[in-house]
């Protein structure tokens, strides 16, 4: 007990260093969450409605969830798999493929909805024209928004899952085989059983971060007003035409809609933090 007091250090620099905390905290993250939450209500609820229901609004709404529904469960499955590749198997390029896997939390996300021009692109992009023969848009339309979500979010799912199957290792899947269990059978009566809190956990990060997304998505979107704005770039359309009531409204749906995510990140926490852990050891 007493080395551990000894490690802690004096009760004053403790209150220091949680005071400091606290306040970058509240200076950071909270204050400009209630400033935004007591501009969108500052002229009551009425207004606020008002803003929702307009048309471009609901049309950004839709498109941010329609991306996230699709978004979410692809990167799950990516990343189930992609995890169970790395953690079970030894293959050529194991490095590289682990170094691809971080890509987008090293690259701009501006850059990253460049490069999908430079590929996408009707007029100069590598696949221009065998779009253009068969009648295909992926920029300024849902695809290039999705493609742009899913690169971005993509380490997300994998990266809380790699540390966990690492820690579990495989000697559960491996006698689930001696006995006779098929891979199917194997990956759904074993594998994922073991892995479900840390998915969950992945799945809410990456459905928080693909409906905040605004660089990658508004280099391919082409800010069409009711077509392909999602509520992050609706909200910047709105802010610069000095619309400052309605953007602060929609504002405040897209930080409640990260509330939410944060709420159900902090029951996770407390309801499975054990298995919640293990995936972050390694980190």
């Amino acid at each position: 007990m007493a080395e551990r007091d000894h490690l802690q250090g004096p009760a004053w620099m403790r209150w220091t260093l949680i005071g400091l905390a606290v306040l970058i905290m509240a200076l950071l993250l909270v204050l400009p969450l209630v400033m935004v939450l007591a501009a969108a209500f500052a002229k009551g609820m009425d207004v606020w409605f008002a803003a929702l229901r307009e048309p471009d609004a609901v049309a950004a709404l839709k498109l941010t969830l329609f991306t996230a529904a699709i978004v979410i469960p692809l990167n799950a499955v990516f990343g189930v798999f992609t995890a169970w590749a790395v953690t079970r198997f030894e293959f050529a390029g194991k490095r590289v493929l682990m170094a691809l896997i971080d890509l987008p939390f090293a690259v701009s996300p501006v850059v990253a909805g460049l490069c999908l021009v430079l590929l996408f692109s009707t007029s100069h992009g590598w696949f221009g024209d065998w779009l253009n023969a068969h009648g295909y848009k992926i920029l300024f339309a849902r695809p290039g928004i999705v493609l742009a979500t899913l690169f971005i979010t993509f380490p997300f799912v994998v990266r809380e899952l790699i540390p966990l199957m690492q820690q579990q290792g495989g000697d559960e899947e491996i006698a689930a085989r001696s006995l006779g269990a098929g891979a199917w059978t194997m990956f759904f009566r074993v594998t994922l059983p073991n892995i479900k809190w840390g998915l969950l956990y992945g799945v809410l990060l990456c459905g928080a971060r693909a409906m905040g997304e605004f660089g990658a998505v508004s280099v391919v979107s082409g800010h069409i007003r009711g077509l392909t704005n999602t509520l992050p770039l609706h909200i910047e359309i709105l802010y610069n035409e000095f619309n400052g009531t309605a953007a602060f409204a929609v504002a405040s749906l897209l930080a409640g809609l990260a509330l939410v995510t944060l709420v159900l990140k902090f029951w996770l926490e407390a309801r499975h933090g054990d298995a919640l852990a293990q995936s972050h050891r390694r980190h």
